[in-house]
């Protein structure tokens, strides 16, 4: 009997691994890179996103969320809305955020970005990891 449970353990384990395998992508590393992002399909909100995205973000987070050698992608499982909300993005652009999942260091606060740009900006990085099967 207590080899058939553990057999049980060890199959729900193997498929909760495996789901979440389909969930995040292969390529969103380990080193915070993601290789190739697709761009989602951009309505007039999205643009706007882009561009607060484009000046406050994409130098330390990469072109469409892809990742830098500064900061690390916005397409990994780390930032799901399930375990990073909407609100850790805007927290974490108002007073910065101490590094806790990647090696790049701390983040400091964005000076200058606008709630409004704040939002926009998080609608278009949902839409980013969307494009690219995060969920």
């Amino acid at each position: 009997m207590r080899s058939v449970k553990i057999l049980v353990g060890v199959v729900v384990a193997l498929g909760l691994a495996g789901s979440m395998a389909a969930i995040v992508p292969a390529f969103a590393g380990a080193k915070g890179m993601y290789d190739n992002p697709k761009a989602p399909p951009m309505t007039p909100r999205l643009n706007l996103g882009k561009l607060s995205y484009d000046a406050f973000c994409a130098s330390c987070h990469g072109k469409t969320a892809g990742g830098t050698d500064k900061g690390p992608t916005f397409i990994h499982r780390v930032y799901h809305p399930g375990h990073h909300g909407n609100g850790s993005f805007f927290i974490a652009a108002k007073k910065g955020a101490r590094a806790h999942h990647w090696g790049f260091g701390d983040m400091k606060p964005v000076k200058g970005v606008t709630d409004d740009q704040l939002g926009a900006i998080v609608e278009y990085v949902r839409a980013v990891q969307q494009a690219n099967g995060l969920f």
